[in-house]
């Protein structure tokens, strides 16, 4: 299935879809501790854009994010900056923080073929893969040269410039 076939096609089922390699993948539901974290993640980013004054948007899943006519994802939170998208908008294809917080069925996605399909977008300077089980942020930064350093982080403050926010990582989990 390409991208274009896809996005219609999962806009009209009662589950949720991402198309990897044009294959069509299933998400599993959601275990609650999987949707306290996607929440706190969104809520840590919108908050540090808000007291930034920084036009971007933090958004929380349901957007999908096109990386080439064969794959599509949806993360479980994203950063865009710029104007504003129109209302309808199903696609953001310019994230500048794409993070994805780990299920057991979506383990192995997340840090290999996800990691490698993100930075494929020019626009992506941070993805971000969040392990609830061990309270731990894996963050891949994008350097100005096009280098990707990766570091774990497991509390304190967590630096993303561009866009020039930082947030504290305890508030990605519960409790």
């Amino acid at each position: 299935m390409t991208a274009d076939e896809f996005i219609p096609w999962a806009m009209n089922q009662p589950r949720r879809y991402e198309l990897a390699s044009g294959e069509v993948v299933a998400m599993s539901p959601e275990r609650t501790g999987h949707a306290r974290s996607k929440a706190l993640v969104w809520r840590s980013l919108s908050d540090a854009l808000r007291e930034r004054a920084l036009p971007c948007e933090a958004f929380s899943d349901g957007m999908s994010v096109r990386v080439d006519a064969r794959t599509v994802y949806e993360p479980d939170a994203l950063v865009r900056c710029g104007e504003p998208v129109d209302d309808a908008a199903v696609e953001l294809n310019d994230p500048i923080i794409v993070v994805e917080v780990v299920s057991p069925s979506s383990r192995s996605l997340d840090v290999g073929a996800k990691l490698d399909d993100y930075f494929r977008l020019p626009s992506v300077r941070h993805y971000l893969i969040v392990k609830t089980k061990n309270r731990t942020v894996i963050h891949h930064e994008r350097k100005s040269d096009g280098r990707i350093e990766t570091g774990i982080v497991r509390s304190g403050t967590l630096v993303m410039d561009p866009p020039g926010i930082a947030v504290e990582v305890e508030g990605f989990f519960a409790g």
